[in-house]
């Protein structure tokens, strides 16, 4: 199985799990012409920006390296853009969560407010 597929595995184990922590999925692969989400998620009055990171071995140790501050940056600027197409969500706190697995199967780590928005990214 390729890496694609793997990903999109994940990311279908990872809906499912944050729908069975109360969340509502209200977007899937948002993209903007240079960043991706992987998941929107609302849970009460906050909205998460969810990476998933499915690799054969990850630690959350190795968070830095799987999302360094490049791609924070990316996924916070999408974040920003997310949220000026959805004025529904004005005022609801922001969360940026990471779920980590294993080949997309295996337990699922959840980190979250895994990284904070700064002002060089938001």
């Amino acid at each position: 199985m390729n890496s694609v597929a793997k990903g999109r595995i994940g990311e279908r184990a990872a809906a499912a799990y944050l729908e069975r922590c109360g969340f509502e999925i209200v977007d899937r692969n948002f993209r903007t012409r240079r960043a991706e989400i992987d998941l929107v998620a609302v849970r009460g009055d906050v909205v998460v920006f969810v990476e998933v990171k499915t690799w054969e071995t990850l630690q959350p140790d190795d968070l830095e390296r799987a999302i360094g501050p490049r791609k924070r940056a990316k996924i916070a600027r999408c974040a920003r853009a997310f949220l000026a197409m959805r004025p529904e969500f004005d005022g609801l706190c922001v969360r940026f969560d990471v779920l980590l697995m294993k080949g997309g199967e295996g337990p699922i780590t959840h980190l979250e407010g895994a990284f904070t928005e700064t002002s060089e990214t938001w």
